[in-house]
């Protein structure tokens, strides 16, 4: 799942890598996602099913908002795209 939300953000723009060479915003995301899923003992795919309730819990005032918030809030951006994912895991 987390290669069809790989593809999802490249095809909306999201940079695979810097100038420079180094992974950016589409790794960071995959990764972040990847590290909600083993901190909550999940699957990707229980993520997906569970969007709405672990973005909540990762945003502003939710119980897990300081870990949300971490590295300028990719945490929690990472959620927000992965349920924008969710929505047309169809087309994927």
């Amino acid at each position: 799942m987390l290669d069809k939300f790989k593809k999802y953000l490249i095809e909306k723009g999201y940079k695979l890598t810097t100038p420079s060479g180094n992974p950016s915003t589409v790794y960071d995301y995959v990764n972040r996602v990847r590290q909600v899923c083993n901190r909550e003992n999940i699957s990707e795919e229980t993520l997906a099913q569970n969007i709405n309730l672990y973005v909540k819990k990762y945003d502003i005032n939710g119980q897990e908002a300081e870990f949300g918030k971490q590295s300028h809030y990719s945490v929690i951006n990472a959620l927000k795209r992965f349920e924008e994912f969710t929505e047309t895991l169809e087309q994927f």
